[in-house]
Order: structure tokens, then sequence, then C-alpha cells
């Protein structure tokens, strides 16, 4: 084999172990909403534990990285290609988190907590900003420059629930004066959901970068 071609095996496998770094993210914040939504302390715990997968293979991810550009000295697109993948992974890897802080919050409301606080567009707004991640890894994986515009333009519509939901909350804390701890952790999980929609959004750029050669924001 030749050594661009076993250099273009790394560079795949790299792409590859990307791809599994945002499905275990896809997977915490499928199951971080079902922990809002059932109460479910012990998923929620689970979550937690099973964050070393991420933070794991986004360190193994930096390092391959590393010894690739070490190794290869590349240039042009193939550089690109190996930096976009270390940006791409520190923002999937902080996503994850996020699925873990919305976990925390869910314990700390507690499992026998009083339905009179409605949840319903916090739950869409966790929706589209778990969408945008999907799609963006989408447009990673097919350098698709089209959908990554897309995926951030989504980011409005999450900014626009985001202050719904901030208002809403902030006038029940008048209604329910004994619920502002629990309305609080709501709060939260709106401003984690928030910035998972904005690192979404880095990740559309830099697949801009990866496929134009140069930087864009997006959203400003």
């Amino acid at each position: 084999m030749t050594v661009r071609g076993q250099f273009q095996i790394d560079l795949n496998t790299l792409r590859d172990k990307l791809l599994e770094l945002g499905s275990l993210a896809e997977i915490a914040l499928g199951k971080s909403i079902n922990t809002l939504t059932n109460k479910d302390i012990e998923q929620a715990l689970q979550i937690i534990e099973d964050d070393y997968k991420a933070d794991r293979l986004d360190e193994e991810i930096n390092d391959f990285a590393i010894l690739l550009i070490a190794k290869q000295q590349p240039v042009a697109v193939d550089l690109r290609r190996i930096i976009v993948a270390i940006k791409i992974s520190t923002d999937v890897e902080r996503i994850a988190d996020f699925a873990v802080n919305i976990a925390k919050s869910t314990i700390r409301i507690g499992e026998k907590s009083e339905d009179l606080i409605p949840i319903d567009k916090i739950v869409k707004m966790h929706n589209i900003a778990t969408e945008m991640l999907s799609l963006s890894l989408k447009a990673y994986y097919d350098e698709d420059v089209v959908l990554a515009k897309q995926v951030a333009e989504m980011d409005d519509q999450v900014d626009e629930l985001y202050g719904e939901n901030i208002r809403e909350l902030l006038k029940m804390t008048k209604d329910f004066p004994d619920m502002i701890p629990q309305i609080t952790q709501l709060s939260f999980i709106c401003r984690y959901i928030e910035r998972m929609a904005d690192h979404t959004t880095n990740i559309s750029e830099n697949i801009l970068y990866l496929v134009k050669g140069r930087h864009y924001e997006l959203n400003e």
C-alpha cells in the first residue's frame, strides 16, 4: 500500500472516531430529555456514569490527530481535515457534557416534584438542538456546506424558544414561590440546551472552513 493510501485510511479512521463520538452524544441527549420528562433518576445517574466514554474518545481523537500531523506533515485540505476533526470533537464532547448537566439538574429537581410547571417548550427546544447535532454530523460526513448553513440557521429557533422559556419561568417564580429551586434548575436546563445549539453552530462553521478554506461566522 502506498503512503498516500495509508494516510487516506487514517483520515477515514479519524472521521469515523468523530462520528462515533457524535453518536454517543446523541444517545446521551436523547436519554437526558427522557430523564427530565419521566423524572427518571436512575437513568440520570447512568448518563453521568457513562460520560467517561465520550471523554475518553475525545482524548483518543486528539491524540490520533496529533500523531497524523507529526507523521504525515499534511498541507492544504488534508491539514484542515485534521484540524477540523479536533475542533469538532471538542464541540461534540462539550455537547455530551450538557447532557450530563441536564441529568444533574433532573436529579436536583427530584422525582417527587409537582407537575405544575409545563416543560413542553423546553422539550421542543431540546428536540431542535438534538436534530441540529444529527444534521451537522451528516453535513460533516458529506462535507455538505448547504446543510451546514441550514443547521446554523436552526439556531434562531432555539434562541427564540430560550427567550420564551426564560420569560415564562421568571413569571412562575411569582406564581409558585415555593418551587423556585425547581424553576431555577429548569432555567439552567434551558441554558444548557441553548449552549448545545451554539456548539452545533460551531460545527457548521468548521465544516465551511474545511470545504472552503475560509472562516465564516454564522448567526452573528
